[in-house]
């Protein structure tokens, strides 16, 4: 089963990082207050980065390995300034989610 690691912009500038088997659903989520503890409060929230990976470890593993990253190297990644990796939604896996605010955090 695919799965998706992604990167949310908050309203107040934070990223949040974080993996799910359903991207539409988890950002309805967070934007209704019942995803992450840390995206509580923090919205709209704008959908900077999202990758699929194959099965949860592999996104796990991905999610930390972002989470690792400072916020300079997280906004290249989300700009599209990365080395291509295995498979991502729309050009250059960074695509951009207007009609869903999406907030994220440092982590």
């Amino acid at each position: 089963m695919d799965w998706i690691v992604y990167i949310l912009r908050c309203a107040d500038g934070t990223l949040y990082t974080g993996i799910t088997n359903d991207l539409n659903r988890r950002i309805l989520e967070h934007e209704r207050g019942e995803g992450a503890k840390y995206t509580r409060g923090r919205g709209p929230f704008e959908l900077v980065h999202n990758e699929v990976r194959q099965g949860r470890g592999e996104a796990s593993k991905r999610e930390n390995e972002i989470k690792s990253l400072s916020r300079e190297q997280k906004l290249r990644l989300a700009s599209g300034n990365r080395p291509v990796g295995k498979k991502s939604f729309g050009n250059g896996g960074a695509p951009r989610a207007k009609a869903i605010k999406s907030k994220e955090h440092d982590n």
